[in-house]
């Protein structure tokens, strides 16, 4: 076998591993939707098949809206996700630049406390947070919500990783121009670190949009909860779940996500690329 021919081989098969894996990670996706698209007599039904007899989706999401209000759900995933994911760039962009280009004592120390402090999961430290928001009179409130992700240490080491990428030559011509060190940070060192942010708030937005255990434990009032707190109002153990308009419910959740990973992609793959430049 020629040289050029082993790297079609290799090329072919590469293509082929993808394809599978990306067929894996679709399937649930696909399900989701051919099941919205269903009756529930199809839905039940002993016979297996992904494509509808019976076109029904228009139905279900009729049903899903009328059973949950779902626009002010995903009202108040957008204020929630939108006021942690800036509040975490305000903390984060500061932070990052000084342990990326300040040089002072316990620098090392203090970046790997960060480095530690991503292993702990947000369960890890969920009682005591509640017992503080408690205390603070906040639980059942927006506030419940945001304050405890204010910091993020993921968010603090991406984004010092990317201005490790950064010449110091630029940062010692702005401080020459007389521009004080937040204003490097907000006048300088932003601009260039998009692609780093557009990354970062992909991770923040997925995660606290999807996330279902802190606002089940925080919220009581039902118009302060959250997308995947909608998805409960269509359990029913003693009738049976109505799987239709649930994953027609679903499929509205996730279509902002989508939506804007579609619009984002190609700044957050330049954002994960750069960070991991040396």
């Amino acid at each position: 076998m020629t040289p050029q021919a082993r790297m079609l081989l290799w090329s072919a098969i590469r293509h082929i591993v993808l394809l599978a894996g990306a067929l894996v990670m679709l399937t649930p996706f696909i399900w989701m939707v051919s099941t919205a698209s269903k009756p529930q007599t199809e839905i039940f039904s002993s016979d297996l098949h992904l494509i509808p007899y019976h076109f029904a989706l228009w139905d279900n999401l009729r049903i899903a809206f009328a059973k949950a209000d779902l626009w002010r759900y995903l009202l108040n995933g957008l204020i929630v996700t939108t006021s942690i994911f800036g509040l975490q760039v305000l903390v984060a962009l500061p932070a990052a630049y000084a342990l990326a280009k300040l040089r002072f004592l316990g620098r090392d120390v203090l970046f790997a406390l960060v480095v530690f402090c991503i292993l702990i999961p947000p369960q890890a430290t969920a009682i005591p947070v509640f017992l503080l928001l408690h205390k603070l009179g906040v639980l059942d409130s927006y506030a419940a919500l945001v304050l405890p992700f204010t910091i993020s240490v993921f968010g603090i080491f991406l984004m010092r990783q990317f201005f490790k990428t950064v010449p110091d030559d630029l940062i010692d011509a702005a401080r020459m121009d007389g521009i004080s060190e937040f204003g490097i940070v907000w006048r300088v060192m932003l601009p260039t670190a998009i692609p780093a942010v557009t990354a970062f708030g992909i991770f923040s937005v997925v995660a606290h949009w999807n996330d279902y255990f802190w606002p089940l434990i925080v919220l009581n009032s039902e118009h302060l909860q959250t997308p995947p707190l909608a998805v409960a109002h269509f359990r029913n153990n003693e009738a049976g779940t109505n799987y239709g308009p649930l994953m027609a419910a679903a499929m509205v959740i996730i279509a902002p996500l989508v939506i804007a990973f579609l619009f984002a992609q190609r700044r957050f793959i330049e954002g994960i690329t750069l960070t991991g430049i040396k």
